[in-house]
């Protein structure tokens, strides 16, 4: 079967996004759009009349873990191996590359 999509109609839509390609490049896209248009068509032949809409394959589910609270690392010590700290935070330059 021959490819719906045209050289000329790569090189068009290749215009309008401001793309500049060669001429391999050309006849390379041709075919793989054209590739993908036919597999489009395919599927657009294809009765799914019975078939559920859904916007994900898989059932959905909360993957997050419970909050539990746990030990975590001794702020008084973190805060001493900082390069500088105040208030019990860390200190930041204002700006990125100035110093505070």
């Amino acid at each position: 079967m021959s490819s719906p999509l045209q050289r000329e109609d790569v090189a068009r839509v290749a215009r309008l996004a401001r793309l500049t390609l060669t001429e391999a490049e050309l006849d390379l896209f041709t075919s793989q759009l054209g590739q993908v248009l036919e597999h489009a068509n395919d599927m657009s032949a294809l009765n799914l009349d019975d078939v559920e809409p859904t916007a994900h394959p898989f059932g959905l589910i909360n993957v997050f873990r419970r909050d539990v609270v746990r030990p975590s690392l001794d702020r008084d010590v973190l805060l001493s191996q900082a390069p500088d700290a105040e208030s019990g935070r860390f200190a930041v330059p204002r700006i990125l590359g100035e110093a505070p």
